[in-house]
């Protein structure tokens, strides 16, 4: 049995000229000889009668439990409705809810994480019916309450359950071609990923690109399930994601192009300590960090100081903490931080040499920078941001079409 994953997103599940693309793309699934599980997101975005934002507005005082039951309902009306519009173009389905497609969860309501996976039902279904429509963002813990997953929730379902029927692809059908080098909003020539890694698209996730959520990249790569990132609008492949072979990774080098994309993260707070602190003060700094719910990121520690961000809305924290220890700081909110990701940049020379020279020509100053093994950081007043991501994107040659 061949099975496909094709999750909706709100826009592309919004109406009926919407959902009359995505029957497009299920037509050609079955079409291929592919059973195919349908994962639906709530219709529409917020302001929308029935997407998720609007239904929280109806009882904005519901918590936990009942918070859930209340969120479940968006993509339970969004897949009745495409399950009827499905019957009327004479493609027979059934529609499951999350805990009946088998995705068992915890007890943590409103961001619920997956335990198990339970594929059964699916494949009795399968026997019967060769399209199955699923309520994305949801799940069912073991004492049979609803849960809900979070945000991104709906592509998190579509890669779990890919994983427990080993799909031999998951496709995340957005409002967008694919997943792209930077944001077009931002870049006028961005380029169309057509092909790229797993632990690449989380990192640029995490770091702020919206195509897709890192937990269903993760997931993905756990079980080696690959993703298309597709446009429910046209027929593009999109952007495959999956594992990068070695010949893969050496082609892209020799190419000269060493990134795979450029994101940004706004809404951060850089604290940079100037006061000379000894080991149990860091200490002692770190901790009260960490009682007080304080993450912190792009961290730099020296004998004389020590520099780091965090998200804006916990800087007043920040700030009592450090008065608190008699230390001196500085601190600014008018920064972000650019990612710079690719695989294939790690151990190439020059990498760093040119983000500074880019920056330094740009008259762009670099406030704070850190590195991983596939991505670098670089904090910049948020004034300069999009002139630095512009001038980044393209002195690492990324508006250079790709090959397929």
């Amino acid at each position: 049995m061949k099975i496909i994953v094709q999750k909706f997103g709100g826009t592309s599940v919004a109406n009926s000229k919407s959902r009359q693309a995505c029957f497009k793309h299920i037509r050609q699934g079955l079409k291929e000889n592919y059973k195919v599980v349908v994962v639906v997101s709530a219709m529409g975005r917020s302001g929308d009668p029935y997407a998720t934002d609007s239904l929280i507005n109806l009882a904005p005082n519901l918590l936990g439990r009942e918070k859930d039951l209340l969120m479940n309902t968006g993509e339970l009306i969004s897949a009745c409705v495409f399950s009827s519009e499905l019957n009327e173009q004479g493609i027979a389905n059934k529609v499951l809810t999350g805990g009946q497609a088998g995705i068992v969860t915890n007890n943590q309501y409103n961001e619920a994480g997956i335990l198990e996976l339970r594929p059964e039902r699916i494949f009795k279904e399968f026997e019967l019916t060769d399209v199955l429509v699923v309520t994305g963002f949801q799940g069912m813990s073991n004492d049979m309450e609803i849960t809900t997953l979070g945000r991104g929730g709906s592509d998190t379902s579509a890669t779990a359950l890919g994983a427990s029927v080993n799909a031999e692809f998951v496709d995340i059908f957005t409002d967008v071609e694919g997943i792209m080098t930077a944001d077009p909003r931002i870049v006028d020539d961005a380029q169309i990923l057509f092909r790229t890694t797993y632990n690449e698209i989380c990192n640029l996730a995490h770091q702020g690109a919206k195509v897709i959520h890192p937990r269903a990249v993760e997931i993905a790569m756990q079980y080696n399930i690959p993703i298309r990132v597709r446009s429910t609008f046209s027929d593009t492949k999109g952007t495959l994601i999956t594992n990068q072979s070695e010949l893969d990774d050496q082609n892209q080098k020799e190419s000269g192009q060493f990134l795979t994309g450029i994101t940004q993260t706004a809404g951060i707070a850089q604290f940079q300590i100037k006061t000379n602190l000894s080991y149990s003060v860091q200490d002692n700094l770190f901790s009260k960090l960490e009682e007080h719910g304080v993450s912190v990121d792009l961290i730099n520690i020296t004998q004389d100081n020590v520099n780091f961000t965090v998200r804006k809305e916990n800087a007043k924290k920040v700030e009592d903490i450090l008065y608190s220890l008699s230390l001196e700081f500085e601190h600014r909110d008018d920064v972000v931080k650019i990612s710079l990701v690719g695989a294939s940049m790690t151990g190439v020379p020059g990498v760093v040499r040119k983000i500074v020279h880019t920056l330094y020509e740009n008259n762009i100053p670099i406030l704070q920078s850190t590195d991983s093994h596939t991505t670098i950081w670089v904090l910049v007043p948020e004034s300069q941001s999009n002139e630095a991501i512009k001038a980044l994107h393209y002195s690492f040659e990324l508006h250079k079409p790709l090959a397929r």
